[in-house]
């Protein structure tokens, strides 16, 4: 008998009961509702929060075990929410500023939030596939919101295109491992694999197929290439969500898919991962060196920060993964306040978004300046900011496994792309001053970039905290 116990639910029902109720005020009130909206589903995700915080995180699976709520799925939630009300937050003056403020835009992100926390409570492949399409249809329409141009119907045509094969592959995979095991449920294909004395070909190559699909939502090379041109397109509230929230839910949703479901084949897994992620950390280092432009050049660091958080996964222990977790956090903190910072780079009512726009920054405007730069040591990893601990524990868990030459490689690739971090930092303290931005720094911005760095400062005196945290959370995976 099928479990309709909703309880484990009841965050993502609240979310998608909003998203049809803004709907309803959208088509009364029209787009001159769209700041409060925009504001009202800043509160609604907070409301999620507070109830994913109030339900259990031990119910078990639910709804025939096509989806589950352990401590796992529950604290990749909570940096979900977290994420996209940053993002959410991030948008408000940006839609105003660029004439694009549209009652949708609320709703689409709700929506597309709903798919995401699916996502991470996925416990079945047909589950998995319905939670990334909700997520992913959401995410093609945010990528065109900006009608007008065509540099962003450009960005949401690749997209989907790219989107679409993904799509198709993780089906022909999904296919190939039903064929074999005779059931989609994780746990159940987990047994079954593990009652084979030999590992069929065919599994693993709808194994292959399933995790190819998952790295192009992550970025991941070889399956990179939409990224620099859907962030350099896509509006920038937009690009700002892309790059903080998506990759959270595709990389809870591999973990799981790996330690659970693949984990009596992590003998071939580790041979895929191990290549896509040195492909991810060197393009994304060597790559970034040639761009001016400040949103391309975020697209190659989110590759490069894939890369090193596949060698965590490549590991294949829980250390490995609570190292995952914690990166991923604070990558969520460093890119909101990144972003918090390119939405403030405008001169006449115009986006810039080159690099050299930032020259002489810290003698216009010292404060952002300083934060921005602040933000900059840690995504390069320089001690004490966060970024640091997250890349040390990330590289503690692959040397504790024997991965020593990975572990070497990737502290290579942070060396190399730490320069193109420092470069904006020299830019903008010993070039000459360029034009002031507008002074355009709206509250939601100076929130976002002020918690930002307060994490990232303040994480060194309490790093084993979150840590144990992200640990307690992955047991349930092992």
């Amino acid at each position: 008998m099928v479990d309709f116990n909703i309880m484990p639910l009841i965050p993502e029902l609240f979310l998608v009961l909003t998203a049809m109720g803004f709907l309803i005020v959208g088509a009364y009130q029209g787009n001159r509702a769209c700041s409060v909206l925009s504001w009202s589903a800043c509160i609604s995700l907070f409301i999620a929060a507070a109830l994913l915080m109030r339900t259990p995180w031990d119910t078990g699976p639910a709804f025939g075990g096509m989806f589950v709520l352990d401590q796992f799925a529950g604290f990749m939630k909570l940096m979900i929410l977290i994420g996209l009300s940053f993002s959410t937050a991030l948008s408000v003056q940006y839609l105003h500023q660029e004439r694009i403020a549209r009652f949708e835009y609320p709703v689409l992100v709700l929506i597309a939030g709903v798919g995401m926390m699916m996502m991470v409570s996925a416990n079945n492949l047909l589950s998995l596939y319905m939670a990334l399409e909700l997520q992913s249809l959401s995410l093609y329409i945010l990528a065109a919101f900006y009608r007008s141009s065509s540099r962003s119907a450009e960005a949401a045509i690749k997209y989907f295109i790219l989107g679409a094969l993904s799509s198709g592959m993780l089906l022909f995979g999904i296919s190939l491992i039903y064929g074999f095991t005779g059931t989609l449920d994780f746990k159940a294909i987990q047994d079954a694999v593990s009652g084979m004395e030999n590992i069929p070909a065919g599994f693993t190559v709808g194994m292959v197929f399933v995790l190819a699909a998952l790295a192009f939502k992550i970025s991941a090379v070889p399956f990179h290439m939409w990224t620099p041109d859907v962030y350099q397109g896509a509006p920038t509230s937009v690009t700002a969500l892309f790059a903080i929230v998506p990759k959270i839910a595709a990389i809870g949703l591999i973990m799981r898919l790996l330690f659970v479901t693949f984990g009596p084949a992590q003998d071939q897994w580790i041979q895929v991962l191990y290549l896509v992620s040195l492909g991810s950390m060197f393009l994304g280092a060597f790559a970034a060196l040639a761009q001016n432009n400040i949103k391309r050049l975020m697209a190659y660091s989110s590759i490069g920060n894939m890369g090193y958080a596949l060698i965590g996964l490549i590991a294949g222990t829980s250390q490995g993964a609570g190292s995952v977790v914690v990166f991923l956090l604070i990558y969520l903190f460093m890119t909101a306040g990144v972003f918090a910072v390119i939405l403030y780079m405008r001169r006449g009512g115009l986006a810039t978004e080159n690099i050299n726009d930032l020259a002489g920054l810290s003698k216009n405007n010292p404060v952002i300046a300083y934060a921005m730069a602040a933000l900059m040591f840690s995504m390069s990893g320089i001690p004490p900011a966060a970024g640091f601990f997250g890349k040390l524990f990330i590289f503690q868990a692959a040397v504790s496994s024997g991965l020593y030459i990975l572990a070497v490689l990737g502290v290579l690739s942070s060396v190399v792309a730490a320069y193109y971090y420092l470069r904006i930092i020299k830019v903008m303290f010993f070039e000459e001053p360029a034009e002031t931005f507008d002074d355009n720094m709206s509250f939601e911005r100076r929130a976002v970039l002020a918690i930002s760095i307060i994490f990232i400062l303040g994480f060194a005196f309490e790093p084993n905290a979150v840590y144990d945290s992200a640990m307690n959370a992955v047991t349930s995976l092992f």
